[in-house]
């Protein structure tokens, strides 16, 4: 039961980065600054906590609002590619974070109750999972319920048509940042809770996990499609995979490096990739 716990707690993170990215997507972009404006938000929300968890939840999820804000405007105003434009910002985001933090870890305040976000339960669940499955809830009703996800799923689909079927492709590619942005600012602000400190080195990496996740999940790189329910399915299923590696080698099972699991990680998502790309090559034959 304790292992369970520490793996909802500890991907409670990596599930709302994924779900940001599993939107972006979905309209045919990408979000590469996920885990840098988590590092950012970790540093904002380490500093506000100790004004309470309310000011560090908001400081947080605001930083990365306003970088949802700016790859929003770098994408829809200037025409930018969403590789170039996120790329931009994660290492603008990446540097903040250091300057903020004086390049150092920035520890919170455990007496304002702050740490309750990252390393609280509600009766046996984890705050953080209970977070996190809440958004995904909520990621659930917007996608398959509202005129919002169905514009989602037409811009991935084909941009061009979907504006001249007259719905708001600028309006949701910009929701679908600025949402992307606030939700690695709400895994930050887990991430700072969890750990007892702001961590402005860390996310490295996390927008691969988020994508490898998305894409395991059956969402189509080219965007179009995709389900919010198979991107929780898909971090769930990495999660357990690199516990499950982490404990073994732990008990000496297995000599495997920190360093080699980021390999396997690459290597997952390639064999992943290639399987869907396959998948729409023989698609595109039979019609």
């Amino acid at each position: 039961m304790y292992n369970i716990k520490s793996v909802l707690r500890y991907n409670s993170m990596f599930a709302l980065v994924a779900l940001g990215m599993c939107f972006v997507i979905m309209t045919g972009g990408i979000d590469l600054s996920v885990g840098s404006t988590a590092a950012l938000g970790s540093v904002a929300a380490a500093l506000a906590s100790p004004f309470g968890p309310a000011l560090g939840l908001a400081a947080g999820v605001g930083v990365g609002l306003i970088v949802g804000l700016i790859n929003g405007l770098l994408v829809i105003r200037l025409n930018i590619m969403p590789f170039i434009a996120t790329l931009a910002t994660m290492l603008a985001a990446s540097g903040t974070a250091l300057l903020l933090a004086n390049n150092q870890s920035v520890a919170v305040s455990y007496e304002s109750g702050f740490t309750y976000i990252g390393q609280g339960s509600l009766w046996i669940f984890p705050v953080p999972a209970l977070i996190a499955a809440l958004a995904y809830v909520v990621g659930a009703t917007v996608l398959n319920y509202t005129s919002v996800g169905r514009t989602v799923l037409a811009v991935g689909g084909g941009e061009d048509a979907t504006r001249l079927m007259g719905l708001p492709v600028d309006t949701t590619k910009f929701i679908v940042y600025l949402a992307s942005g606030g939700i690695a600012g709400l895994a930050g602000v887990i991430l700072a809770a969890q750990f007892g400190a702001g961590q402005p080195i860390e996310g490295v990496g996390w927008e691969l996990f988020a994508i490898a996740a998305v894409v395991v999940g059956g969402t189509l790189l080219t965007g179009g499609s995709g389900s919010v329910a198979a991107t929780l399915a898909g971090v769930l299923l990495l999660g357990i995979l690199f516990n499950v590696l982490n404990f073994e080698n732990g008990k000496g099972w297995i000599s495997l490096s920190a360093y080699w699991q980021s390999v396997i990680r690459g290597l997952f998502l390639l064999v992943v990739v290639m399987l869907q790309a396959g998948a729409l090559t023989r698609r595109k034959r039979e019609f």
